[in-house]
Formats: structure tokens, C-alpha cells, sequence
């Protein structure tokens, strides 16, 4: 779940944790074989989501005889850089799902969404999720899964750190935290993941917390503005100097810090829908409640979409890969939003989510979902910008932010004036 989401990110959108699997056939030159490429959005074997792509594909090819489906599922550090690696070799997929698609679409590589989509699976897309798939009012990004932000926290070590309510301001949120150490009732009071899995996404909620944010309301970037150094100078002297959250933040994903969190290690944390699977087979006692912010609690928090798009100069025929679009809309989705409790993105299966009476512990994230705040997500700079905040980002609540921060803002420009 990673930058753009909607009108949601994902971002993401998405949780993403896993090895690199494969799986498929290798005649992916036949123009009846489709080449997919995913991100894993699992923890373990179990919930691989090559386990998800393999039955979409043998039932999709058991309904549409003479195609076939290769399928290669990647983990989230590696796939940006892997479908750069194939882009740049001309062996680009027929489609692509992952955290976003703006910077396809400045070189030219995409279809239009409605190219390569009925009408029918076009209209049962969430309109404002559609919108988010937008570059300059023409839909390319189709959304996949959405997700919004709250905190979590360890009833269980609430109670041992004597926090008798959650914190809602970062003032609150460091005492909890420092009584959370003192009576040692859990390795880390607050994780604090700024690693390079998703340091634009736990900034972001940081950031917004103090009124700040990616760009301002013309849509030029503001990495470096006064409220964003002030947001990481708190960090660094409220809770990375005095131990109360990993020693090094820049270098800790946030799969570490659901795993720990699961694992009854971790007193709070920022996290999406996929931790509740997590928290309960962890036989964790948690508890969810809007992300603290410098005076009070968020009142936007951060949403979050991936995306899934198709590349035109991949090796398959267009009817091919809109039959599949179609077949995995059309019945598929309800299987992966139930399968790493993710917010859907289509209505017959938000219906279906809504009305079944499972999902209870979804309803904290629909409700901050009206007022998320999402990625720059049709800016076409935004995946560059994106990968320098995921490699030196989390250094700035170690070193000085402001330098960090100005570093990043040069890079941002530099990528913006590039896009035009």
C-alpha cells in the first residue's frame, strides 16, 4: 500500500513483506501468453501472494482456453528496481501491479485505462479511486487495493507501562512511550520503521501531523519546509535519542515492526489493515485510535493505493490482457482484499465486505478514509522523488534534518523540471 492512493497511499496500499517468488511459463513471446508482474504483499509462505496469482491464473486459464498467464510475483525492496531492469532491456510486462504508475505514463508506456477495460469492469471501480488513477484527467492507474492509517497499540503493555488512555498528541505519545521503557514493558515503546520499504509513508504521517506535508496547495514539493524539519527534530530529540523507539530507524522496515508489534514486542505504532491479521494471530490484545499529532489527533490521515497498469509494448495481444483485467475484477478481488484484510477498491466487493459482517475491524479505517491525504500521485516525478526519500529519508532523524531534508528537496526539483 505506497503513494498514491486515493483518493486513498497505498501504498502505499499497501502491506508489502516477503521473498521473491516466480512462477509461470517461460513462452511469454506467444502474444496468447500474458506476462504479469506483482508485488508480494505477504509475510510468509501461507500468504504469499504468488499463492493468490497462482489460482487467478489456472482459473483464468481454464475459462479462456489457448491463453496462458506467466506470473512473476517480487518483493516490494526489489520490484521497482526490477521492472526498471526491464524496461530498460525493452522486455517490459503486459501488466504491472504495484504502488504507481505516473512515471509510465511521461515515457509513453501505458494504456489507457479504458483501452484496456469494459465498460462494465470501468463503472464498478470506487469513482473516487478512479479519479486517483488520473494523469491530467486521463485514467492509466487502475486501482488495486486501498488502505488508510491508524495507530495500534499493546493493551497488554499499556496496562504494565500504567498508560491508562492512548496518547494523542506527540507530547502524550513520548511520555507513554518513556513510561512504556521504564517499566520495561516492551522492547520498543513506539516503532518507528524508516527504512527503505516505506520511508515516504510513515514520514508522511509524521509530517502531517504538524501541518506539513509532500507539496503545497500549487503542487511544487516542500520536503524541506519549516514544519517538515521541526517534525524530524522532534523525532530525533523526543524519541530516537532517548531510546524509545529502534536505535536505527533509517535501517528498519516496516515488516520489522509489524512482526515485532505481532510478536507482543512493540507498545504502538502506525500501521494499516494488515496488521489486525497479524496483531490476532500474535494473540496480541490491541487496540486502534487516530494517529497523535503535534496538538491533537490527525484529522486527515495518510491513505493509500497500489495500482495495476498495461504496458503497450508488451509481448501479449490487448484483447488478451483485457479479458484478464475483466476475469480478475470481476470475480478475484474479494479474494485478495480478504486475504490481507485490505480495503477493496471495487464496489461489489465493498458490498460484499460490508454486508457479510466480517470485517468489523475495518470500520476505524473507512472512517478516516473520507479525509486521507494521498501521495503527489499524478505527478509524474513522484516515483523518483519516491525512491530518494526510501534511501536517505530516514537519516534525518539521525543526522541533521534540515540537511536531509534540503538534500531531498534539490532532487525533487531536479526530478519535477526533468518530468516536463
Amino acid at each position: 500500500m505506497r503513494n498514491r492512493i486515493v483518493a486513498t497511499g497505498a501504498a502505499t496500499l499497501a502491506m508489502a513483506l516477503g521473498l521473491t517468488a516466480c512462477s509461470g511459463d517461460s513462452d511469454s513471446g506467444d502474444s496468447k501468453t500474458i506476462k504479469l508482474v506483482a508485488a508480494d504483499y505477504g509475510d510468509k509462505a501461507s500468504n504469499a501472494s504468488k499463492v493468490y496469482w497462482n489460482e487467478v491464473k489456472k482459473e483464468f486459464e481454464q475459462a479462456n482456453k489457448g491463453y496462458k498467464v506467466d506470473v512473476q510475483v517480487i518483493n516490494w525492496n526489489e520490484i521497482d528496481k526490477s521492472v526498471k531492469n526491464m524496461i530498460q532491456a525493452g522486455n517490459e510486462p503486459d501488466l504491472l501491479q504495484t504502488g504507481g504508475y505516473a512515471d509510465k505514463v511521461a515515457d509513453d508506456l501505458l494504456y489507457k485505462a479504458d483501452e484496456v477495460l469494459s465498460r462494465e469492469t470501468r463503472d464498478n471501480l470506487i469513482p473516487s479511486f478512479a479519479k486517483a488513477g488520473e494523469v491530467d484527467g486521463t485514467e492509466y492507474g487502475i486501482p488495486w487495493v486501498s488502505s488508510s492509517r491508524v495507530m495500534f497499540y499493546n493493551k497488554a503493555v499499556f496496562k504494565k507501562a500504567g498508560v491508562k488512555t492512548p496518547p494523542k498528541t506527540w507530547d502524550e505519545l513520548a511520555a507513554a512511550a518513556k513510561k512504556i521503557k521504564d517499566k520495561k514493558a516492551a522492547d520498543t515503546p513506539y516503532a518507528l520503521p524508516l527504512g527503505p520499504e516505506e520511508t515516504q509513508g510513515e514520514s508522511m504521517m509524521w509530517e502531517l501531523g504538524n501541518g506539513g506535508g509532500y507539496t503545497d496547495a500549487d503542487g511544487k514539493y516542500t520536503l524541506d519546509s519549516a514544519k517538515n524539519v521541526e517534525t524530524f527534530e522532534w523525532l530525533k530529540t523526543n524519541l530516537v535519542k532517548p531510546g524509545l523507539t529502534y536505535p536505527n530507524p533509517a535501517s528498519t522496515d516496516r515488516k520489522t515492526a509489524f512482526a515485532d508489534f505481532a510478536a507482543g514486542k512493540v507498545g504502538m505504532l502506525n500501521g494499516h489493515p494488515s496488521l489486525i491479521q497479524m496483531a490476532k494471530e500474535g494473540k496480541v490484545d490491541y487496540g486502534v485510535v487516530p494517529i497523535p499529532g503535534k496538538t491533537g489527533p490527525l484529522n486527515s490521515t495518510l491513505g493509500v493505493a497500489d495500482w495495476m497498469m498495461a504496458f503497450k509494448d508488451g509481448g501479449a495481444e490487448k484483447e488478451g490482457v483485457k479479458k484478464f483485467l475483466d476475469f480478475t475484477y470481476s470475480k478475484k478481488m474479494l479474494k485478495f482484499d480478504e486475504m490481507y484484510n485490505l480495503m477493496p477498491v471495487t464496489k461489489d466487493a465493498l458490498k460484499q465486505m460490508t454486508d457479510s459482517g466480517k470485517h468489523k475491524d475495518l470500520e476505524p479505517f473507512f472512517q478516516v478514509l473520507p479525509n486521507a491525504k494521498f501521495y503527489p500521485l499524478g505527478d509524474t516525478s513522484w516515483d523518483v522523488v519516491s525512491a530518494e526519500m526510501k534511501k536517505t529519508g530516514g537519516k534525518a532523524v539521525s543526522d541533521d534534518p534540515k540537511q536531509i531534508l534540503g538534500d531531498l528537496q534539490k532532487k525533487a526539483e531536479s526530478a519535477a523540471a526533468d518530468a516536463k
